[in-house]
């Protein structure tokens, strides 16, 4: 899934003579806390609520310009790229451009939430499997190949790692819910199976945790 197929068609970018109160109205509508500002059909950058609560209301956002931060993605970039740059500079919307740099649109964190949860891994039946080991002994492939003995499949996989411990978190999304015979497999080759969920447990408790750990994190 690509940038260009996640822009949203509601929210419309700011000019240069708009001002701060008509930022802000619009950020308020849509419980937005950036806006990208585009001139010539040309992306400017992005305004956040603090730009706009720290300067004259009336003021044309031209005087804003310097303050602008200019995070953006190309229309062919992968959800995961996007992920990243929206966690790295905490915003609730990042601009779309093309190749020429012309704006194309914006995607909204909340689009980008919403897609991630309808991708196939997370809609697909199963049960979810977390190990922690150090982050030299992870390999995909043993994993895997443990879990397709006991004729399962892993559907998706996610990694957290301390850079510190060198030590890595991996959750495996499996695509059966009866997992007792995967994780003894898993635990006899070795590995540190430090919890594991039935789907609705894992819905019900721990992606809720970490969804609003996510947005807490973004601030929103």
């Amino acid at each position: 899934m690509t940038a260009g197929n996640l822009i949203s068609e509601i929210i419309r970018p700011l000019q240069l003579t708009d001002t701060g109160t008509h930022a802000l109205d619009i950020m308020g509508e849509y419980l937005l806390r950036h806006l990208p500002v585009v001139e010539n059909g040309q992306l400017i950058g992005l305004i956040s609520e603090d730009d706009a609560l720290n300067f004259d209301p009336d003021t044309p956002l031209s005087a804003y310009a310097v303050h602008f931060s200019r995070p953006y993605v190309s229309a062919h970039n992968h959800i995961y790229e996007i992920l990243r740059l929206m966690a790295d500079f905490r915003l609730t919307v990042i601009p779309v451009v093309d190749k020429d740099d012309r704006y194309l649109g914006v995607i909204t964190q909340e689009d980008l939430m919403q897609r991630l949860g309808n991708m196939g891994s997370f809609t697909l039946p199963g049960s979810i499997i977390v190990l922690e080991m150090d982050r030299r002994d992870y390999s995909l492939a043993k994993i895997s190949s443990i879990i397709e003995q006991e004729n399962a499949a892993v559907i998706s996989t996610f990694i957290t790692s301390d850079l510190k411990s060198n030590r890595a978190e991996v959750t495996l999304k499996i695509n059966k819910k009866e997992i007792a015979r995967i994780v003894a497999s898993l635990r006899r080759f070795g590995f540190d199976v430090k919890a594991s969920f039935h789907e609705s447990d894992y819905l019900d408790d721990s992606l809720r945790e970490n969804y609003e750990a996510f947005m807490h994190y973004l601030n929103v």
